[in-house]
């Protein structure tokens, strides 16, 4: 869990890409570098700047409006969030409607979230980016919630479906640190976040290196052969 993790340990993937945060835990064996695809930033611009989402993740599982056995939170999902952490919903497959949209935020956003990420879809695109809140979902819709899904558990393991197969899954766990920028959003394990942190420097370093000598006008074939080997 987060607690037992060392705040700077916690803090230090800050500093970090999601593609150096995933190419590190890919060499940790984390199955997919813990990297959630099909996901992309809508808010607060799409896919551009250097704006990025941080924190552990606190989770909602969502299930069919219909569910009379699922259980049924104690209060609404958007006032349950801990200050600091990401909003990771999780919503059933198939369905066109949105589980977010801009109120949610705005109370997100009131409550101290450090972001939000939606596997399914959000709405009410231009009240999240006037917002400035870091968003991130599969899809958008206009249709929302009423009648199509409804949140059941808080703050439980929730599974992640990749785009590309059916049925390869990313297990995300209360308390995982999930980071998104424009490239993507990956979850990262709090037991291998030090571990995570000492590779993602020892190649940033060697890309620095790397990235001089390519500047310098060597060809990147023997520099990588040289540096990276």
């Amino acid at each position: 869990m987060v607690s037992a993790v060392k705040q700077p340990i916690l803090a230090a993937p800050r500093r970090f890409t999601t593609c150096d945060i995933g190419d590190a835990l890919v060499r940790l064996n984390v199955r997919h570098g813990g990297y959630l695809s099909g996901l992309r930033m809508f808010s607060p611009d799409e896919r551009a700047g250097p704006s990025r989402i941080f924190g552990p993740a606190f989770t909602v599982r969502m299930v069919p409006a219909n569910d009379n056995i699922s259980p049924k939170p104690p209060k609404h999902f958007a006032d349950a969030i801990p200050s600091g952490s990401v909003f990771f919903v999780s919503q059933p497959a198939g369905y066109i409607s949105a589980c977010w949209g801009g109120l949610m935020s705005t109370r997100a956003s009131k409550a101290g979230a450090a972001g939000v990420v939606i596997d399914g879809r959000v709405r009410d695109l231009n009240e999240h980016r006037d917002l400035g809140i870091g968003l991130f979902a599969r899809d958008l819709s206009i249709l929302g919630s009423h009648t199509f899904t409804r949140s059941s558990e808080l703050n439980v393991p929730v599974s992640y479906r990749l785009t590309e197969t059916e049925k390869d899954e990313v297990k995300i766990e209360p308390g995982d640190i999930i980071v998104g920028d424009a490239d993507g959003v990956v979850a990262i394990p709090p037991r291998l976040a030090e571990e995570c942190v000492r590779l993602c420097e020892s190649r940033w370093n060697i890309d620095e290196a790397t990235r001089r000598c390519i500047e310098n006008g060597e060809d990147i074939g023997p520099v990588i052969k040289r540096l990276r080997e």
